[in-house]
């Protein structure tokens, strides 16, 4: 697993690759904190939040991406697959951010669909987010 320094540099690298446009009222910007973080959904603590996307009038609007989320689910990876991997976590949380701004929230129900087929026992799909 890479360091949290080195997710630090491949995090901003990554975000370099979007337009500035996509960052407009993103106050609090991208985070990159060292926590695990486990959905309080998870059935035996298999199931990771990867990133937030949160909004509050005292704190405005930022991402939040979890460094042992990522050491615990994807520690095992190559440098490149886990950049891969932190590509997509990225952009799933900068679309849940551009559809804030636009009043929607079709991300958000995907990611509740996806919540219940965990619940069920079915398979995940795919979710979708910026390419």
């Amino acid at each position: 697993m890479v360091t949290i320094e080195e997710m630090e540099h491949m995090l901003e690298e990554l975000a370099s690759e979007l337009p500035q446009e996509f960052y407009r009222e993103l106050n609090g910007g991208i985070l990159l904190l060292p926590d695990k973080k486990i959905s309080p959904e998870a059935k035996k603590n298999d199931l990771y939040t990867m990133g937030q996307y949160r909004y509050s009038p005292s704190m405005g609007r930022y991402i939040i991406i979890y460094y042992g989320s990522f050491e615990a689910l994807y520690g095992n990876l190559s440098h490149e697959n886990l950049k891969k991997q932190l590509r997509e976590v990225l952009r799933h949380e900068f679309t849940h951010h551009l559809e804030d701004l636009a009043g929607e929230r079709d991300l958000e129900k995907e990611d509740e669909l996806q919540l219940e087929r965990y619940r069920y026992g079915l398979p995940m799909k795919p979710i979708r987010r910026l390419k």
